[in-house]
């Protein structure tokens, strides 16, 4: 597999320390290497990039490569600085390099054809579809626009009357396709995925495997693929979680929530039967003390409801406020969910995409007993919701019955779409789409503050990356509808809040156009629109000079 070279190690800096910035480069790359996160021949960020996000002088990194080299940690490799190949660590000298053995290089056997699902114990991997889909004309267009078709008559128009008109600018998140996929890589992919299939020819290297470096290098999971379930997508992963979790103790769950947040995954817990107990949020995610947990009340009272039996938050980039939940939040979370034995259910939905601050290492790195968190992913933000392919990690006492549920059931990814996607990665393109994606959201959230600066009582709340933004607004309801008025859809803040209006669709998908009104919310449900940030430039500039012109008005 090749690695972009921007890779999101969990390196950081603490210049408050006594300890150099280069010495505690040096420290933490020695401290990955031994925890396994970073193994043989793995490529290390380039020094340029490593020391523009963390702030420092590229000398200063330049020279904790150098000590690395030295101790034997790192070579100059191919046009990168690599973990040495066949590095092998001895408890009394350290790091030394073995020669390869005969079969190092080897590729793994796979078997000749689809490993049959319908049995958990006879396939040694779990989340791969059990019988191949037929390929579909429409397969290889998954995630690429539709091509332009002529205007419908008159009398078709009119009696869709409920479409978005094509002179609309929507700027609700999830709205807009991900045009910047369609390139050869990308149909070449499919195209090869699904003759591949057909004829037995598929990758030495799957899916999972994939997943599971991924995992490694920028979330600091280190599971093996076999522990890695493929899923139609973060929902997908909750709901057969809940389904086993349920199972497993013979009743409702009570379910915690971000409020606001994500009403497509309140949606699932409510639809499996289960109860959703909405947890408030602060500029740092969810706040662990407001997990009801049984506390006095006053006035002789004790509350007594019970603990939550799982926790469904989003650590990494709370939605849709966008906080960032800070290691001692996330370490107090793991002992209060151990102590009460409820399940962390992480949706990390878009940490591929921080383009600003250190990224965090994901709950399920912090959880090293592996008894306690979930972690459901998805590409979702960088592919289109279309394409749904998703993954989950999870504790290791549930991983034989949520692969013998998902045997039962059957996996709702196509073998092929397995193997396009393995693909795309497997030659790299993934990662520079990728690449190419934060830095047009970056630009694109730059570009909204830039154009609302200045208004009085108007705010872009500050985010460190992700796919859509939120604007705080003194009257949601007024902005909302007169942007409409003037051609431009954006999305509810209010719509997030628990109990407020109807709950949109997707992620962002603002699917419903009205909220409560300010006097209907309490004290912290603040106002505001939510953005999506996967519109074209052109798109996004007109859609904000359109909301400066509301917001200006009297």
């Amino acid at each position: 597999m090749r690695h972009a070279r921007d890779t999101d190690l969990p390196l950081t800096v603490d210049r408050t320390a006594s300890t150099g910035l280069g010495e505690q480069l040096v420290r933490q790359i020695r401290e990955l290497v031994a925890r396994g996160v970073l193994r043989p021949g793995d490529p290390l960020p380039s020094s340029r990039a490593l020391a523009a996000r963390l702030g420092i002088s590229r000398g200063t990194v330049t020279s904790a490569w150098d000590v690395l080299a030295g101790e034997g940690y790192l070579v100059a490799d191919r046009g990168a600085t690599r973990i040495t190949p066949h590095l092998e660590m001895r408890r009394d000298t350290g790091p030394v390099a073995r020669a390869a053995a005969a079969t190092a290089d080897a590729p793994r056997a796979r078997p000749s054809g689809p490993v049959p699902g319908g049995d958990a114990a006879a396939s040694p991997r779990v989340g791969q579809h059990s019988t191949p889909t037929s390929p579909r004309a429409d397969i290889p267009a998954a995630g690429i626009p539709a091509p332009t078709t002529s205007p419908a008559p008159t009398s078709q128009r009119t009696a869709r009357r409920s479409a978005v008109r094509p002179e609309m600018i929507d700027l609700r998140p999830g709205k807009s396709t991900i045009t910047s996929l369609d390139t050869p890589a990308w149909r070449g992919a499919w195209r090869d995925a699904a003759s591949g299939v057909a004829t037995g020819r598929t990758l030495r290297t799957d899916l999972r495997d994939h997943l599971a470096d991924y995992l490694r290098l920028n979330r600091g999971i280190v599971r093996s693929p076999e522990d890695i379930l493929v899923t139609a997508g973060v929902r997908d992963g909750l709901q057969l979680a809940l389904r086993v979790l349920g199972l497993a103790r013979g009743r409702r769950l009570r379910v915690a929530v971000e409020n606001p947040g994500y009403p497509a995954l309140r949606r699932v817990v409510r639809a499996l039967g289960h109860i959703a107990l909405p947890v408030g949020v602060d500029e740092h995610g969810l706040v662990p003390e407001h997990l009801p947990s049984g506390w006095w009340g006053g006035a002789g009272r004790w509350d007594v409801a019970p603990a939550p039996d799982a926790i469904v938050l989003t650590p990494g980039h709370q939605y849709p406020l966008g906080g960032t939940m800070p290691v001692t939040r996330r370490m107090e979370l793991l002992a209060w969910a151990r102590e009460h034995g409820a399940l962390v259910l992480e949706d990390d939905y878009d940490s591929e995409l921080r383009h600003s601050a250190q990224p965090l290492p994901a709950l399920g790195a912090l959880d090293t007993a592996r008894d306690t968190v979930v972690t459901l992913g998805s590409f979702a933000k960088v592919l289109g919701s279309s394409v749904g392919v998703g993954h989950l990690v999870a504790p290791d006492s549930l991983l034989p019955d949520l692969a013998r549920t998902r045997a039962e059931l059957g996996s709702p990814v196509s073998l092929i779409a397995q193997e396009a996607l393995a693909r795309f990665v497997d030659s790299g393109e993934f990662q520079r789409h990728t690449a190419r994606m934060r830095r047009s959201f970056r630009r694109r959230r730059s570009l909204l503050s830039d154009v609302l600066g200045g208004l009085p009582h108007v705010s872009v709340l500050p985010m460190a990356g992700g796919a859509h933004a939120v604007l705080a607004v003194p009257d949601e309801d007024a902005t909302i509808e007169r942007a409409r008025r003037r051609g431009v859809l954006v999305g509810a803040l209010g719509e997030y809040w628990t109990g407020q209006g109807r709950e949109g669709g997707e992620r962002g998908g603002a699917g419903a156009s009205s909220s409560l009104a300010e006097a209907d919310r309490g004290p912290d449900e603040r106002g505001g629109v939510v953005l999506g940030l996967t519109a074209p430039d052109r798109d996004v500039e007109r859609g904000a000079r359109v909301l400066r012109e509301v917001l200006g008005e009297p």
